[in-house]
């Protein structure tokens, strides 16, 4: 896309935490927003959802690449499926703790 409304910075927009969205002052009256997923996804542009203009967002791809999805419902059943995993690496932790390596190696002649 070439034609942008503006470059901003992503430092000159606001975050809104009900939205999860940052934002910027559109001239209509209403709110250019692009989300961290959007960022994490290297998507530089910020859409108006009243009118027709995008801005284009400048900011460092690597700053939003570890970005969590956000997919609340996803999130529900990916802790319980965490948990599972927990509870078997606990175990796995265990037995390693337990394991001792005290005994010398056996030597065994083979002939041939």
């Amino acid at each position: 896309m070439g034609a942008y409304y503006d470059e901003i910075e992503i430092e000159d927009m606001a975050w809104d935490e009900e939205k999860r969205v940052y934002h910027y002052p559109c001239p209509c009256g209403d709110r250019f927003e692009i989300s961290r997923s959007q960022l994490a996804d290297c998507e530089d542009i910020a859409i108006c959802p009243s009118c027709s203009l995008v801005i284009r967002v400048i900011y460092d791809p690597l700053d939003y690449e570890d970005e969590p999805p956000d997919d609340e419902g996803e999130e529900e059943e990916g802790s319980a499926e965490e948990a599972e995993e927990d509870s078997d690496s606990d175990h796995f932790e265990d037995a390693l703790e337990m394991l001792t390596l005290d005994e010398a190696p056996k030597v065994v002649a083979v002939s041939a």
